[in-house]
Formats: C-alpha cells, structure tokens, sequence
C-alpha cells in the first residue's frame, strides 16, 4: 500500500496590508507572510477510486467543505487519475485562527499526491492548481518567507527568516475571515504596515525594526468581534516580547522574542491562562515530507 506522511506548517503574517476590494468579491491584500514549525500531520494513503478524509478532532468536515478533500479531488480530475486516497488529518493547527491551517493541509495534499501518483508537477505547476483551492494555499506550497499579492496567491520568496522564537495564543472564540474581511471599511484605517520596512528589518534580522513594523490592519476589525484580543496582547508584551500582533484575520496572536530561552519562559507562564498557547519557531519549508512507502 502506498503511504506518505507529511507536516504542514502553519504560517504566520509579519505585516498585512488590504489595499482594496476587488470586482470579484475578494480584497487585494500585501503581506508579509512566514512558515512557523506548528504543523499538522497529513497521512495519505492510496485507496480505490475515492477521496475520503479522517480526522482527529471533532467538528472537521470531512467531505467537500475540506480544503484537503478539494485538493484530492482537483488532483484526480484534473489528472485522470483513479485511484483514490484516504486523508488522515491529525490536527494541530487551531482551526479558524488566522494560521492557514486548512490551507496548510491542502499543500500537503497537494505535495504529497504530487509523489505519490508520479506527476511530476514543478513548484509553479502546484501553485497554479493551489489557488484554486483557497488564497493561502499558494504560499503553504512554498512556505518559508514571502511576499503576497493580489487576493494572497501572487508569492514572490523573500530571504528566509528562520529560526525566530515566537510565542501564539489562539482565544477560544472563532473569527469566520469572512465576516472580518466584510466589516472591514478602509475608509477608516489610520495605520498601514511599512511593507518594504518589514522585509528590509527581516533580512537584516532587525528585531526592533520587525517589531515596528508588524501592522495588521484587519486587527481593529478583529477586536471588536473578540476583545479579548487586547488582554492577549498584553499579557504577551508583559512576558517580554520584542513585539506582537495578531495574524491573518485572526484570532491568534503572536509574540516575537530575541531568543528561546525567552521564548520558552513566556510560554510556560501563559499557558498557565490560556488553553491555545505554543511556542514556535520560524521555518524555512511549507511542508516536508516525512515518510514514504511505495
């Protein structure tokens, strides 16, 4: 039986930026985006002519409401293949937290399917089917540092910045993206991230210029929905973070520390409070294959 096991990481925003609404529904976004080693373990195992999905926590669909589903199934269409696969999910990744973890498990679909059937599909070939699929899944194909543009799926790879500590809390309350991207009225956001400021203090490894520019502009619009998004915020700057922020649409937010031993100190603090708490580190890889049998 042919089986192949594969992390999926889960991603964070340095900066986001929303620079309008599109004719087709979505908003034209630039961020800032990177791959922290909180994953999701993606198990694909061949099967006869279905796409079936198991998962270990409840709530998940499991048909095609699943990104992962949808990405088994667009790889069978559009390749006429007929064999099927059973997905396992063993989840990590909060769900609806801002962190790309559905996203994060249809890359690993998409990679692992991609060895698996012999496709033979280059990194472009897979991000072009990715988007798709969702706006994040193209950077969950390729992972590490990234600019993106248009509606999230135009990545341009930036100099890694591996090896950066953070600590995330996710709040217990979901944040559907939809509902944060609707309310959203760009009339009235004062504060924009200093995109190129971002990149420059990323790859110079500039903690106090990350920390300066880590601009979300969806946050407002996430706080009034979950204003425990404040106390959050605060409890990680007190445990001496170098700067924190809450990622995609929330509601995860994160802390950048100057090392591990701070990073690892603030985290067995918090997680004394808050049931989602993780301490991660930056990574350079989206997803990564780790175990084969053919």
């Amino acid at each position: 039986m042919r089986r192949i096991a594969l992390k999926a990481y889960a991603k964070i925003n340095w900066a986001l930026d929303v620079i309008g609404k599109r004719s087709d529904g979505y908003h034209d976004v630039e961020m800032v985006m990177q791959s922290i080693d909180l994953c999701d373990i993606v198990v694909l195992m061949e099967k006869d002519n279905r796409v079936s999905i198991r998962c270990d926590m409840d709530g998940i669909p499991v048909d095609e409401a699943n990104t992962a589903y949808r990405a088994a199934a667009l790889i069978k269409e559009r390749f006429g293949i007929a064999k099927g696969v059973e997905i396992e999910l063993h989840k990590n990744i909060p769900v609806a937290a801002g962190m790309a973890g559905g996203s994060a498990d249809a890359a690993a679909v998409l990679v692992g399917l991609n060895r698996m059937w012999g496709l033979n599909l280059h990194e472009k070939d897979l991000m072009a089917l990715s988007g798709i699929i969702g706006s994040d899944v193209p950077f969950c194909v390729v992972g590490g540092t990234a600019l993106a543009r248009g509606r999230g799926e135009e990545i341009t790879a930036l100099p890694p910045a591996e090896g950066m500590w953070l600590v995330l809390v996710t709040p217990e309350q979901r944040v559907p993206t939809a509902e944060v991207y609707g309310r959203l009225d760009l009339s009235q956001v004062s504060v924009r991230p200093d995109i190129a400021g971002m990149m420059d203090s990323l790859q110079h490894r500039d903690f106090k210029g990350i920390a300066r520019n880590m601009v979300n502009v969806l946050e407002g619009v996430t706080i009034e929905l979950c204003p425990r998004i404040n106390t959050v915020k605060d409890d990680i700057m007190r445990q001496g973070a170098v700067g924190c922020c809450m990622s995609g649409s929330g509601p995860t937010v994160y802390g950048l520390f100057e090392d591990e031993h701070a990073a690892r100190k603030a985290y067995a603090a918090l997680n004394r409070k808050y049931s989602q708490c993780f301490v991660a580190q930056t990574v350079s890889l989206g997803v990564q294959v780790v175990e084969e049998v053919f």
